[in-house]
């Protein structure tokens, strides 16, 4: 009996971590958005070289603290950067329904 009590609450702890930490270039200038709500986020993506593979894949980043829309607006094309952050799914309404895309926010960027 005890051994069911531990085994319900080793299930309840969640290990989960959303934390990415992203080196690569950036692809094109970023551009500031402001939302129906009144926020403002800066949006840009990075390219990132395929680890043991040839390629590479572009993500999209999101910065929307004061700190990062500043510096992501000064950042230029092909220059290299450093971002830590979390990946978070967005979801918005279009004429033909809901659409989604990935996307990593950013909590940090750093140039390298």
């Amino acid at each position: 009996m005890v051994k069911k009590t531990i085994q319900a609450r080793d299930e309840d702890i969640d290990v989960s971590l959303n934390d990415v930490m992203l080196r690569g270039r950036v692809s094109c200038p970023a551009i500031e958005k402001e939302l129906p709500s009144g926020d403002k986020v800066v949006e840009f993506r990075v390219i990132i070289t395929r680890a043991g593979r040839e390629g590479v894949d572009t993500l999209d980043i999101a910065a929307w603290s004061y700190k990062s829309r500043r510096l992501a607006l000064t950042l230029k094309s092909q220059e290299w950067i450093e971002i830590s952050g979390s990946v978070h799914r967005r979801f918005w309404q279009t004429p033909a329904g809901v659409a989604s895309r990935w996307q990593v926010e950013a909590a940090e960027i750093v140039r390298i």
